[in-house]
């Protein structure tokens, strides 16, 4: 039995696609296999102020029953989004959030050797019922592709956006 004490080595995680799947790999090894027409929505929680694509805390999968969450070393946002970029367009199923406000529940975040660190979530399957109402408080935009949200982030940048944004809605 393992202790809840034990240090967890670091692994090496890896998302790819195989068909219409998604495999993911620990240590070389596959652990899991996602088909992808079967996602609904993916959340990719960045945390504020963040412009990269690869800058996030974690994404989200939903799938009918359950949920899978990818840590961010698991590569997901990288080579599953941005490999087949037309696919994900074409489900409109890209959302985004703040990791501000957007937080797993502690039993789904890694264990650390010295609790002051900010702890990042661990990969797995979790059943619809426990997250879905933890899901439903986060603060979503979307759905948008990657190139959508860059441009809509560049135009509330621009000097005056806020106004501009207002004079639209009046």
């Amino acid at each position: 039995m393992k202790s809840p004490f034990a240090f967890e080595r670091h692994a090496h995680w890896h998302t790819s696609w195989s068909g219409a799947h998604i495999v993911v790999a620990r240590d070389g090894a596959e652990v899991d296999r996602i088909h992808a027409p079967e996602i609904s929505r993916i959340v990719f929680v960045q945390p504020s102020g963040t412009v990269a694509a690869g800058d996030l805390s974690f994404a989200l999968v939903e799938l009918a029953e359950e949920y899978v969450v990818f840590p961010a070393d698991t590569g997901f946002a990288g080579r599953v989004h941005f490999e087949r970029q037309a696919f994900w367009a074409s489900k409109h199923c890209i959302y985004w959030a703040d990791a501000d406000t957007a937080r797993l529940p502690s039993r789904w975040l890694q264990r650390r050797a010295f609790g002051l660190a900010p702890r990042p979530p661990r990969y797995g399957r979790v059943p619809r019922v426990e997250l879905a109402p933890v899901v439903e408080r986060w603060t979503l935009e979307g759905p948008q592709s990657w190139d959508e949200r860059r441009w809509q982030r560049i135009e509330r940048s621009r000097p005056f956006s806020r106004f501009d944004e207002q004079r639209k809605q009046a």
